[in-house]
């Protein structure tokens, strides 16, 4: 039988569309995320957004966080704890493997924890785990964690973003990437991209997408132009104006979390002109935390009242303890007094992330009025928390990830000895109190301490944190379940689909 020619072109045009139908959703099957770009990928020392979602969609952790903030077990099945909270038996999953097709085992978490408390690599997470006296394969797969004091928060440190578990025989971290995560890597462009492909034989759920291409992004904007383009389908954090940007953005849905992530603004102690206590006075005095608040967040943030409790921690977060109010005449006494009658000059040292830079005009704007004479620097977030960046600059504006207790920024940001005490702060009064807190087994007791802390940081703390921020995401609206967390680099991947 003959097919007439009008017939012919019909049969063509449906056998193109469905072949451009069946491209589409081959396409749709790997998701294209724009992201920072990554700089440092060995879990020991990462901490950039960009770096935490590869580790945490390549790894898994041994007890993991919920976006409602619960620990929840991962690669432990179970745990149990003695009483007195010093011996933390976990059992761990079976038949679990690394991609390149190690088994899984006690081992594994063993080195992993072993190398992140080493007290002698001098590690951003030596600190965090310094209560561990001891860890033990107690069997093929059980962990024992024998602790020098109690610890309530003990499940959530072991849920640090550093603390996915790697191969105890690995010897290339951060070059050689195998976890045992929902996707592996399958190839690395730096600077440009990286794509990954479904585990299908992932113990837990199957990820959604056959595969991910993270591409890398230095500018928010031009990420988030990509996205109405077409040529992504999801970004994973942008400012607050970026995100206002994309109301109304035809097949484009936007999310916004709230969070304890906040940036901080701080003056370093241990030197001049930060190690006079007038000079802290008057920065404190010079800013109006409200106006700061409106401006930069346009009213979204969170109120924030110069310490890093903020109400998502409930009975934690004291609302009494207050800064000083705005007081300008004040500042400008306190400087003269100090020996700064012509205005003190500083440069303030900004990465070029999230709202910094705005944060960074608005209050170069309300320190000038003060007395101050501001240099705003702005840089590459990548150079910011580099060598030589964010601890060793005399003021600066730093973002701190929202983490799932309070304590962790007791001990890792303003604790004397703390690895990250940026503003090089000490107070022996509140370090007995952060001792308090992080071990006793009174809750009431642990709700006051952290009281005083935030009294004592509110007063007279080298810190103004005018706000906690939201996290804002966007997504093609041709998939479903972007679940943004608080901290944007440890969101789960695996749980988006198409529609």
């Amino acid at each position: 039988m003959k097919i007439r020619t009008p017939q012919r072109h019909a049969l063509r045009v449906m056998a193109a569309a469905l072949l451009a139908g069946m491209m589409s959703v081959a396409a749709a099957q790997t998701l294209r995320m724009g992201t920072a770009t990554p700089v440092q990928l060995d879990p020991t020392f990462a901490s950039a957004d960009s770096e935490i979602l590869v580790l945490s969609n390549v790894y898994d952790y041994l007890v993991d966080v919920s976006a409602d903030n619960e620990p929840v077990m991962q690669l432990a099945e179970s745990y149990d704890v003695s009483e007195d909270g010093t011996v933390w038996t976990f059992a761990l999953r079976d038949g679990v493997t690394f991609h390149s097709g190690a088994a899984f085992g006690a081992d594994d978490v063993v080195a992993t924890f072993e190398r992140l408390s080493n007290p002698d690599a001098d590690l951003p997470t030596s600190d965090l785990y310094a209560n561990i006296a001891g860890i033990e394969a107690t069997g093929p797969l059980e962990v024992t964690f024998t602790l020098t004091d109690p610890n309530p928060f003990f499940l959530y440190d072991l849920s640090d973003n550093h603390a996915v578990i790697v191969d105890a025989d690995a010897t290339d971290l951060g070059g050689t990437l195998d976890g045992t995560g929902p996707f592996r890597v399958v190839s690395y462009e730096p600077e440009d991209r990286m794509r990954l492909v479904r585990n299908d034989a992932y113990f837990a759920e199957t990820p959604g997408v056959e595969a991910l291409e993270l591409v890398f992004f230095a500018d928010q904007s031009a990420a988030v132009n990509a996205l109405r383009g077409g040529q992504l389908d999801a970004v994973l954090r942008m400012s607050t104006p970026l995100y206002q940007s994309l109301e109304g953005a035809n097949g484009i849905d936007r999310i916004a979390v709230s969070t304890n992530a906040f940036d901080l603004v701080r003056l370093r102690t241990d030197r001049a002109p930060g190690n006079d206590p007038r000079v802290v006075e008057a920065l404190k005095l010079a800013v109006d935390r409200s106006v700061i608040r409106e401006v930069v967040t346009a009213g979204a943030g969170g109120v924030a009242q110069d310490t890093p409790i903020g109400p998502l921690y409930g009975n934690y977060h004291d609302p009494a303890a207050t800064p000083p109010a705005q007081d300008q005449a004040r500042a400008r006494t306190l400087l003269a007094e100090a020996g700064y009658e012509d205005g003190l000059a500083l440069t303030l040292n900004v990465p070029d992330s999230g709202d910094r830079p705005d944060l960074a005009v608005v209050l170069k704007e309300q320190l000038d009025a003060a007395g101050f004479d501001i240099d705003v620097q702005v840089q590459p977030e990548s150079v910011y928390y580099g060598e030589n960046g964010w601890l060793e600059v005399d003021f600066g504006i730093t973002g701190w990830g929202s983490r799932p207790t309070p304590q962790f920024y007791l001990e890792t940001m303003v604790a004397c000895d703390a690895v990250w005490n940026e503003a090089h702060y000490c107070n022996p009064a509140v370090d007995a109190l952060i001792d308090e807190a992080g071990t006793t087994l009174d809750e009431d007791a642990r709700i006051e301490a952290y009281a005083e802390i935030q009294r004592i940081l509110a007063s007279e703390g080298p810190y103004v944190i005018p706000y906690f921020f939201q996290q804002f995401g966007a997504i093609s609206d041709t998939y479903q379940g972007f679940n943004l967390l608080a901290f944007p680099g440890r969101t789960n991947l695996e749980t988006i689909s198409l529609r």
